[in-house]
């Protein structure tokens, strides 16, 4: 009996704290430096990868006239478990030509 409870014990102890801890999904990026640096229709797929690293994700983004870009994302949040709602959340989609030069870029933020 002694075993079981002190087992429980600690299970609840565990999940307790995992409850109030804080989870991070992505890799951080300082969207401030990014624009002081990117240049549009002149920055390369190599310097994005030199400042924020590899893509979280990449796609295909087409325009309304038919224009094909390749589309990279970067992804960035963290919060606690017990309360997403106050959550800390960035998002940088940016675009390149075939050329791999940047066309454009998105981004926002929950400003948490």
């Amino acid at each position: 009996m002694f075993h079981f409870s002190r087992i429980a014990a600690t299970s609840l102890m565990v999940f307790s704290l995992a409850a109030c801890g804080t989870v991070q999904v992505g890799r951080d990026f300082d969207m401030r430096a990014f624009e002081t640096r990117i240049e549009r229709d002149a920055t390369k797929q190599n310097e994005v990868r030199e400042w924020l690293g590899a893509p979280a994700g990449k796609g295909i983004n087409v325009d309304t006239g038919g224009e094909h870009f390749d589309e990279w994302t970067y992804y960035f949040a963290s919060g606690k478990l017990s309360d997403m709602s106050g959550a800390k959340v960035k998002m940088l989609q940016i675009k390149f030509d075939k050329q791999g030069v940047v066309r454009g870029y998105n981004w926002s933020t929950s400003d948490q």
